[in-house]
């Protein structure tokens, strides 16, 4: 069985977060969005309402799950018996720090491979740190975010 964890802070999801799965699903049998939890991070999202929001989000897919997990994505990816970790790229930033990390996670993960997906142009522009500050600012978020999630962000 072909299991992907796709590891983030989803404070909140975004489409762009949203689409990169969809496009995912195809290639695994399984593919585990999977919150990480950092007590040095601050959130604007509880861990519950992120949980909730990829529940939601993902309700309709059966291949699709939600976890979460505290300390090194790669030791949740054994414990989940998962091969691959899914992840996304916007820019050339998002390149060389993504490399950087997947090397890292290739030599200490026993080898867990990293698929990476580019953004599609119209999700390129869209981070979960953009999002904040909108909703910060009390903004519109309706381009950014999934619409099963509007009513929860926007409380």
């Amino acid at each position: 069985m072909k299991i992907a964890v796709f590891p983030g802070s989803f404070d909140p999801i975004t489409k762009g977060h949203v689409d990169l799965v969809n496009r995912a699903i195809p290639l695994f049998d399984k593919i585990i969005v999977a919150v990480g939890v950092n007590s040095q991070k601050k959130y604007l999202f509880s861990l519950e309402q992120r949980l909730e929001m990829l529940e939601n989000v993902f309700a309709n897919d059966d291949t699709v799950h939600v976890g979460q997990f505290e300390g090194l994505t790669v030791n949740y990816c054994k414990e989940q018996g998962a091969r691959y970790l899914l992840r996304g790229l916007r820019n050339a930033s998002d390149f060389d720090y993504e490399k950087t990390i997947s090397q890292l996670n290739h030599i200490i993960g026993d080898e867990l491979e990293t698929v990476f997906l580019i953004s599609k142009p119209e999700y390129s522009h869209i981070s979960s740190t953009i999002v904040r500050e909108i909703i910060k600012g009390k903004g519109k978020v309706e381009s950014f975010i999934p619409i099963e999630i509007l009513n929860q962000v926007t409380k």
